[in-house]
């Protein structure tokens, strides 16, 4: 099932609203907190590797994560 993309904004009322920091977030699903804050606030687009990676886990864009990335999400759930 195919989920709508979110805003940046709809992500971090959801974030607020499950009292979740970005920090924690990046911690979770094991990627960096600095490229997470740099997709989150849109200084990077998210077209290519982590970054992308990133911009699909948070619901920014629709798209396939990178093999490795799906294997941490998995270890991680």
């Amino acid at each position: 099932m195919k989920h709508p993309q979110k805003t940046a904004e709809q992500v971090r009322a959801e974030m607020r609203h499950a009292g979740l920091s970005l920090a924690e977030w990046a911690r979770t699903h094991k990627v960096s907190y600095s490229l997470a804050h740099e997709v989150l606030s849109g200084r990077c687009k998210g077209h290519r590797g982590a970054a992308h990676d990133i911009a699909v886990l948070l619901g920014l864009k629709a798209g396939q994560l990178r093999r490795k990335a799906r294997k941490a999400k998995a270890a991680t759930a």
